[in-house]
């Protein structure tokens, strides 16, 4: 239904159209929200990394360049100072006095807080007071006396106490770096040093000593401690590595090293399988104090796809590994008697002074005169001296009628009979006899003829006998025992 009023308009529905003539018009409300909800519907902000050329993408372009155009527009001018505020300058006394009332560092030449000047009541001290007694702890150095006079104590108390200790212990076996607990007393002037109340040190692992006054007098007190030797036995399982599974059950360092050079020379570590069992016997002192010291290997065991058993045995200085039985073997390559080139090999050749061709009988080494010269295995000397045109001249005899002999020598250090292990000097390279220059002339003989030296090898065997191979199942079978 349309009304018409006298301008020509006609109102439908009552309020809900207007018309021109003929053509109707929307109300004002409803076209401000037809455009709110097409705003709201309309993503203004859109990544610009996709749909690219798109209306989206393009409206996207347009948000972002009205943005970046306001923000320059509205951005505040950098060209313009920015003022602050500069505090007045202080005169001379003003600035000495702010000086006294801030903080800063003393080592800077700055005093915090105001000075106050003593008045008459302050009496100043002669002398500073001292503490009636002083503490102290010292590390042992080279000397026991030297040490206690770098602590304070006087020299004459020093070498007492030096002395007195000296009576108890060696002092070689004290061993530099330990921990000495001083206690200095009273002294009646500065310029004396002050006496020596009590010494407190560890002498060795199983001996603690004392140094106490009483009386005026020092005395020494030792106190020993108990000691448990019962060796330590470690087992387990290779595993992985045999190195840290024996490091992880507790073995020392110093005991897997000695551990794994013994058996490889039996069972190449690469041929063990990670089921075998290690067995570690090492040796052990427990102070009754809860100290612990773990010494060398003494039992070497593995089982599994190969069975190993060593015990350690020491040969005077010579320390051999022997299956239970008390039989061992130890081989290796020959080693150069000394450090030096080889001048002439093993054959025939013209001698540098009797001028013919002749047989080399063994090899040259020029060496600068006086250089050690070392047995190249184990031994024991049969000639040690003078002997013809080969100077000075020493003769060593090995197992499996072997025998080596060293000759030009300058100086000789070994004597007939003397056993000699692989490595130890025996002499000093010289120029004695028939020889040109400082030399050392090295053969080998099996069974009295030369032989070329260069490629052979030696085996020892030790076998025990007697009450020596008694002594030695007696300690297998304590070791078993753990």
């Amino acid at each position: 239904m349309f009304l018409r009023n006298e301008d020509g308009l006609e109102l439908a529905g009552g309020t809900s159209a207007l018309r021109f003539g003929r053509a109707p018009i929307m109300a004002a409300p409803r076209v401000v929200a037809d455009w709110r909800a097409a705003a709201e519907r309309t993503d203004w902000t859109p990544d610009l990394g996709a749909a690219i050329g798109s209306r989206d993408w393009w409206r996207g372009l347009a948000t972002c360049t009205a943005l970046c155009g306001a923000v320059w527009m509205l951005a505040p001018s950098l060209h313009q100072p920015i003022w602050i505020a500069v505090p007045t300058p202080l005169s001379d006394t003003a600035l000495d006095e702010a000086r006294t009332l801030s903080f800063g560092a003393s080592a800077l030449g700055a005093t915090s807080g105001m000075r106050i000047a003593p008045t008459v009541r302050v009496r100043p001290l002669a002398n500073t007071p001292e503490r009636p007694t002083l503490e102290a702890t010292a590390t042992l150095g080279s000397g026991l006396a030297g040490t206690l006079e770098r602590s304070g104590v006087g020299a004459g108390e020093a070498r007492q106490v030096a002395a007195l200790v000296a009576g108890r212990v060696d002092p070689a076996e004290l061993s530099p770096g330990t921990r000495l607990d001083i206690t200095l007393g009273r002294r009646d002037s500065v310029a004396q040093p002050r006496p020596l109340e009590r010494l407190a040190f560890r002498a060795r692992f199983d001996l603690a000593l004392d140094v106490v006054r009483e009386g005026g007098v020092l005395h020494l007190d030792a106190r020993p401690i108990a000691i448990d030797h019962r060796p330590l036995r470690i087992q387990g399982r290779v595993g992985a590595s045999l190195y840290r599974a024996a490091r992880a059950a507790g073995a020392p360092v110093r005991a897997v090293e000695s551990y794994i050079k013994s058996v490889s020379g039996l069972v190449p570590m690469g041929q063990l399988g990670q089921d075998d069992r290690f067995d570690l016997i090492v040796e052990q002192a427990r102070a009754a104090t809860g100290e612990v010291q773990l010494g060398e290997l003494l039992y070497a065991g593995l089982s599994g796809r190969r069975s190993v058993k060593l015990v350690r045995w020491q040969d005077g200085a010579r320390t051999e590994w022997l299956d239970p039985a008390g039989v061992g073997e130890r081989k290796g390559a020959m080693t150069w008697p000394v450090a030096a080139r080889v001048s002439s090999n093993f054959g025939w050749r013209v001698h540098p002074v009797l001028g013919f061709r002749r047989l080399h009988k063994g090899m040259d080494f020029a060496a600068a005169y006086g250089s050690p010269i070392r047995a190249t295995t184990d031994g024991v000397v049969a000639t040690a001296g003078r002997h013809g045109g080969y100077g000075n001249f020493v003769k060593l005899l090995h197992g499996g009628d072997l025998a080596t002999g060293y000759g030009h020598m300058s100086r000789i250090v070994v004597r007939p009979g003397m056993r000699v292990s692989q490595g130890q000097v025996i002499g000093y390279v010289g120029s004695t006899g028939l020889s040109t220059g400082p030399h050392l002339h090295y053969e080998l003989w099996r069974r009295g003829v030369p032989i070329d030296p260069r490629g052979v090898a030696f085996a020892t065997v030790q076998r025990l006998s007697g009450e020596e191979l008694a002594r030695f199942r007696r300690t297998v079978a304590q070791l078993m025992a753990l």
